[in-house]
């Protein structure tokens, strides 16, 4: 009878043995499969947001701008979308996921392949101009200072906007010494070191604005390199409301834009101004697939308090916006911007 109950306390001691592992394979098996399995559930969340954000900048074109055109207004705060990457990658450790980690490596290598080039030093070489474009805003009190402060970066063509009739003879005044040709259409202006020529009004109203709209020109600039055309436009404002991005207007106007570039029978070609748009936004589509955006520099010029978008844009055909760049904040609610527009030949 003692024998018996000796083996009953043994078979149980081994039964309880081999369900936690010890003297046994099967317990300590499960147990190794649940860590894996937790492991491996780390990154369920953190890997297919990764996966969204590098789709997202690689393919933001496809996101469809029929409602609200979402589309357009992704675009326009683009390169923020990189933001993910740093907040996905604590995450990623703090949840010590492997599979999230490797993971954030697309949306890393998606920016960088966008976005990454403009991080580089500003390109040299080859003949060129120096020009700043900057909105002075309406509301601009001090209009003489925002002027000195332009002329201060030694530029040789500014481009200005939203210029008043009062605040115009300010802007004249000061920058008449080192620029003595001038012309303005409505509320754009252009200011240079050597003559103009040609100047006229392109065509890039939309048909539900007024007749009073006037807010681009066209001039020849005469450069000891040969001649060049340049274009100063200031694009219809876009909202944000509550059923999307209204930008129709822009839009319309970017494509009446593009048409006149496309027109346009001097070769070398400068468009500076401020276009109310991103060179990422679909959007401007008609300007940018003829002309070439900066190579450097972000530049990120409005609002002037806290930049988040670069709306004020310098671009070029036949040409090469070789680095752009902020200057320090004047009287407006948007950066001035500076940049090195270069080519080659004579």
């Amino acid at each position: 009878m003692g024998g018996a109950l000796a083996k009953r306390v043994g078979e149980r001691a081994t039964d309880r043995g081999a369900d936690s592992g010890v003297g046994g394979a099967p317990g300590g098996a499960r147990r190794g499969g649940r860590r894996q399995g937790a492991t491996a559930g780390r990154g369920r969340v953190l890997a297919p947001a990764a996966l969204l954000t590098a789709a997202v900048l690689t393919f933001h074109s496809a996101v469809p701008n029929v409602v609200g055109r979402l589309g357009s207004l992704l675009e326009a705060f683009l390169p923020w979308l990189g933001l993910a990457v740093p907040l996905l990658l604590v995450a990623a450790l703090v949840r010590r996921s492997a599979v999230a980690l490797v993971a954030l490596l697309l949306p890393a290598l998606a920016w960088l392949g966008q976005f990454g080039g403009l991080l580089l030093p500003a390109e040299h070489g080859g003949h060129g101009l120096t020009v700043v474009q900057h909105n002075v805003s309406d509301e601009n009190p001090d209009p003489a200072g925002t002027a000195a402060a332009l002329a201060g970066a030694a530029p040789d063509l500014i481009a200005l906007e939203e210029l008043t009739a009062s605040a115009l003879p300010a802007y004249e005044q000061a920058l008449a010494p080192r620029y003595p040709h001038h012309a303005v259409e409505g509320t754009v202006g252009l200011w240079s070191k050597y003559p103009l020529t040609g100047v006229r009004r392109p065509d890039i109203k939309p048909a539900g604005i007024g007749e009073g709209w006037s807010r681009g020109l066209r001039a020849g600039v005469t450069t000891p390199r040969g001649e060049i055309a340049v274009y100063v436009a200031h694009l219809p404002s876009v909202r944000i409301r509550p059923s999307g991005f209204a930008s129709q207007l822009r839009d319309e106007s970017a494509r009446l834009l593009g048409a006149a570039v496309a027109a346009e029978p001097v070769d070398r070609v400068v468009l500076l101004g401020d276009l109310n748009a991103t060179v990422d936004d679909r959007g401007l589509a008609p300007v940018t697939s003829r002309m070439q955006a900066p190579r450097r520099g972000f530049a990120l010029s409005w609002p002037a308090s806290f930049p988040v978008s670069r709306i004020d844009q310098v671009l070029a055909r036949s040409a090469t916006v070789a680095g752009i760049r902020t200057l320090p904040a004047t009287g407006s609610d948007h950066l001035p911007v500076v940049a090195r527009v270069t080519w080659d030949g004579s």
